[in-house]
């Protein structure tokens, strides 16, 4: 009799539990998942043809990762290029329904998507470890989706002005502007050619400053389209000439890790 009610008891418990993950998953959390992981696809899918352009355009002038930009010149470059922007659009839709932190982590999604594609398109071999690396990316994507928060109600992108302002986030943002600098004038010109560390260091640095300018970008767009104009206020186009400096950076080291890893 005992262990039938603690029995009962565990399956009320996983009930309670089940019904929280279907609550915080509700409504825009749930949209933002969704787009999210579009995102994902569009935009792993969008490596893949972009690297096929760029093998095309080093065939015929100089690669992208000794300075070159005849990859401007492929079709098939701008259409992995056109297959990114889309991806990305989707991305910075689930910005303005979820919150970063539910749908930053499914980026991860990114991942695993390239690297499937790469095995079938490419003829990489997928080895042990990556299959165990796309495995853990899976995992972690869905423990994070399970517990994301609920995301605090934003009234002004002054409010997240005044966040970005906090001496914690401004300290931070001197050390990756810092970093990214010594990765740029160092590192680059002696270890760029042959070590994908470097431009993936600078890339994902930079990414993290991205991923508050569209957020703040996202949220400004949508109080505007509710009737509050964010337009007026100087932070709404500071972040937005931020996110557009971060963004043009990505994607110049972007294009050379790729090449350099031909």
């Amino acid at each position: 009799m005992n262990s039938q009610r603690s029995i009962f008891a565990k399956m009320g418990v996983l009930v309670q539990r089940l019904r929280g993950i279907e609550s915080g998953l509700s409504s825009s959390n749930l949209k933002g998942c969704l787009l999210a992981l579009v995102s994902s696809a569009f935009i792993g899918a969008s490596f893949i043809i972009k690297k096929k352009g760029l093998k095309r355009a080093g065939a015929t002038g100089a690669r992208a990762g000794v300075g070159g930009y005849t990859y401007l010149l492929e079709p098939l470059w701008w259409a992995g290029m056109i297959t990114m922007i889309m991806g990305e659009a989707a991305n910075f839709v689930a910005y303005v329904f979820a919150p970063a932190v539910l749908v930053t982590p499914l980026g991860a999604m990114t991942i695993i998507v390239s690297a499937v594609l790469a095995h079938f398109i490419l003829k990489e071999t997928l080895h042990k470890m990556g299959m165990l690396g796309c495995l853990m990316c899976i995992v972690g994507s869905t423990v994070i989706v399970i517990h994301s928060p609920q995301e605090r109600s934003i009234d002004s992108v002054t409010e997240i002005w005044h966040l970005a302002t906090q001496p914690a986030f401004l300290l931070y943002m001197v050390a990756v502007i810092a970093v990214v600098l010594v990765l740029i004038l160092h590192f680059v010109p002696r270890y760029g050619h042959t070590n994908i560390l470097v431009y993936t260091g600078i890339c994902s640095l930079m990414g993290s400053i991205t991923v508050m300018s569209i957020k703040a970008m996202g949220i400004a767009i949508k109080l505007t389209i509710e009737g509050t104009n964010q337009l007026v206020y100087p932070a709404t186009w500071f972040f937005t000439m931020m996110a557009i400096t971060c963004v043009v950076m990505q994607l110049n080291y972007l294009n050379k890790m790729l090449n350099s890893i031909l």
